[in-house]
């Protein structure tokens, strides 16, 4: 248990971090944000979203302080990211695929084989102040993640995103993205049948870019 009252993932807590992360980044940084945890999501009342529903994270006081939707992680961590600024965002929750709402969304089939799905608003400014956002998310839009016990072989659960993520990272050197997603895929496929669960890792980004060349650099 945190007992450092900062550090407790309360929602102002969390605010507070996210805007530190960005706070004067520079050409040359690389920011990494990681969220494990709840997820949910509601409905959306400014009609940006193409399926109708805002994706949320839940902090630890969610019930009482209300949940950290896409439209404020977007406005706070991803469009203050100037040129030469690079973001990489690991979300390991519940209904997490678009939850920094990135414009471009990698459909994946099961050969591996992907496209671009364009999910700009024109009405909508999305987009950064000239940086790279990439996030993974531990499954779509609609779909649920699992803790388990299944890869540590122990009673110890862990989000079985966020362990396939750093075994993947660690196991090859200058991994692509399309071979980190492919990877996770793989690692998690098993995984979610056995909770008879629907859970498929994505990836979401502010640019295009073919996912097999380009290495994954954190």
């Amino acid at each position: 248990n945190e007992r450092e009252p900062s550090k407790v993932p309360t929602k102002q807590n969390i605010r507070k971090a996210l805007k530190w992360l960005v706070y004067g980044c520079q050409p040359g940084d690389s920011l990494v944000f990681h969220f494990s945890g709840h997820g949910t999501r509601q409905k959306d009342y400014n009609h940006d979203e193409v399926d109708g529903f805002d994706e949320a994270l839940c902090p630890l006081d969610h019930e009482t302080e209300g949940n950290i939707i896409d439209d404020e992680i977007n406005d706070t961590i991803v469009k203050p990211l100037t040129r030469g600024t690079t973001l990489h965002a690991i979300i390991d929750a519940c209904y997490s695929g678009t939850v920094l709402d990135l414009p471009f969304v990698c459909r994946m089939n099961k050969d591996g084989r992907y496209t671009w799905e364009d999910q700009r608003n024109p009405l909508f400014y999305k987009r950064t102040s000239g940086g790279l956002a990439f996030c993974f998310s531990a499954c779509d839009d609609h779909q649920t993640s699992a803790d388990t016990t299944a890869f540590t072989g122990t009673n110890v659960r862990t989000g079985a995103m966020t362990y396939s993520f750093v075994q993947a990272i660690q196991n090859e050197r200058r991994l692509t993205y399309g071979h980190l997603l492919n990877a996770m895929r793989y690692a998690i496929g098993d995984v979610s049948k056995a909770h008879g669960a629907s859970q498929e890792p994505q990836l979401t980004s502010s640019d295009k870019f073919d996912i097999y060349s380009k290495p994954v650099v954190l």
